[in-house]
């Protein structure tokens, strides 16, 4: 892009930009109108006014010259220092150098209006003082300096046009910021409204605000209404067929333990032994939707309850680390599934599992890891997927789950406005799965 440099340079936020836009035209016109309005105008007057003084000055060095003797010469210097409002000494006391501030901008053009016309021009001294100028010229009897007030020669700088143009500009850009204030408020709720969505929290929100931002207020708010529908029905669903299968599964699981226990009949059995923890998993997970809301829990507690549940049932799992500055917002009943899921995902391919939980002021993270096989970098976005068994890069040894584990607290930290992440462990040397979640 022709202009991608400025965007380094410009400010992320919307109150940013937006002040941005509003304070670079006002800028840019008080520059504009300062320098080549007002500047111009004042060196235009000072020009000619220095112009009129020019021929006064002119003169005085005409009569100082004509004169017979330096004696008559101060008489004259007298004289004319009298009727002319000046005041004139000869010989000079004045340098010979120029001296001048170097923002005095008009008297930069005094000095080059009375150089064009005044050849015997020697120095201009404008730095002494403010209120006067002095100009020193060469005569046929000795150097004279000329002594006048500042007024005269060049227009006085417009100090309070220029204070009243920054008040009446800085006034504006005040007002003109609270009314875009008002205007941004509804984005930036609407803003945090979606952010809660996205964490499983629904906080009220009401559009405000210009028609175009009611509008998409209006359209969020459609939005997650149509998205809590399919998340209440599609919970409803699951935990409704869920239920209704436990019934034939149940009979068709007394009709094999009645027949004959052969090499078949065995495998039959292990299959309604999975479809017994698949439905098991379904019912739990919709039962988390159902009731679980979210509340302001201790990680660490969460940590230890489903670290204490996993050695009840004789596992060897160990918190490796625990760190924790407070409490932070979680679903603490889908929170305890998804921990029981990851470490029994760990034990069920590795012989041990060590946990830990970190928390900081943004966010609290969650850490499983074993000693197994590991997943293939290449297949753990697939492994979290729903009903996806992994067995060929797994140890069947240990036993074979149904292909929701992962999934099932995938969707619990997404819920949250998490992730879970898959990597290499290189503490146990198997999986390492972090479940990162905002407080």
């Amino acid at each position: 892009m022709l202009f991608g440099w400025m965007k380094r340079y410009v400010p992320r936020s919307l109150y940013g930009r937006a002040a941005l836009i509003l304070i670079a035209p006002v800028v840019t016109i008080q520059l504009v109108l300062s320098i080549v309005f007002i500047q111009r105008h004042y060196e235009g007057v000072t020009r000619q006014m220095t112009s009129s003084v020019v021929y006064e000055l002119q003169y005085a060095l005409d009569v100082l010259n004509s004169a017979p003797s330096l004696k008559v010469a101060q008489q004259e210097a007298e004289r004319l220092g009298k009727s002319l409002a000046m005041t004139i000494e000869i010989p000079s006391s004045y340098p010979a150098y120029e001296e001048r501030k170097f923002y005095d901008l008009s008297g930069r053009v005094m000095i080059e209006t009375v150089r064009d016309k005044i050849d015997s021009l020697q120095a201009v001294d404008l730095a002494s003082t403010i209120r006067t100028v002095s100009f020193r010229f060469e005569t046929r009897w000795s150097d004279v300096s000329i002594t006048l007030s500042r007024r005269r020669v060049a227009a006085s700088n417009p100090h309070q046009l220029l204070v009243l143009m920054v008040f009446v500009s800085i006034l504006l850009t005040v007002i003109a910021y609270i009314f875009l204030r008002n205007q941004l408020r509804p984005i930036k709720q609407m803003a945090a409204a979606a952010e809660e969505f996205g964490k499983g929290r629904i906080v009220p929100f009401k559009p405000t605000g210009a028609l175009e931002v009611r509008s998409a207020g209006n359209a969020f708010l459609d939005m997650r209404s149509r998205i809590d529908r399919h998340i209440e029905q599609r919970t409803m669903m699951l935990s409704g067929v869920s239920h209704d299968l436990r019934t034939p599964l149940t009979r068709l699981k007394l009709g094999l333990s009645m027949i004959e226990q052969t090499s078949d009949a065995k495998e039959l059995q292990r299959d309604v032994a999975d479809m017994e923890r698949l439905i098991d998993e379904f019912l739990a997970f919709a039962r988390g939707d159902l009731v679980d809301e979210i509340q302001s829990v201790d990680p660490i507690a969460l940590l230890e309850e489903a670290v204490r549940r996993a050695r009840v049932d004789g596992m060897e799992v160990s918190i490796t680390s625990a760190t924790s500055d407070g409490r932070a917002s979680l679903r603490p009943m889908a929170m305890e599934r998804a921990l029981e899921n990851l470490i029994g995902n760990a034990l069920r391919y590795g012989s041990r599992a060590g946990v830990s939980v970190c928390m900081d002021e943004h966010k609290v993270r969650f850490t499983v890891e074993d000693d197994g096989p590991g997943i293939p970098e290449d297949q753990r976005e697939q492994a979290v997927q729903p009903f996806v068994r992994l067995d060929n890069a797994r140890n069947q040894d240990r036993g074979s789950g149904v292909g929701l584990g992962l999934a099932i607290a995938n969707d619990i930290a997404r819920r949250h406005g998490g992730s879970l992440t898959l990597s290499k462990s290189q503490s146990l040397g198997g999986l390492r799965i972090d479940l990162s979640l905002p407080r």
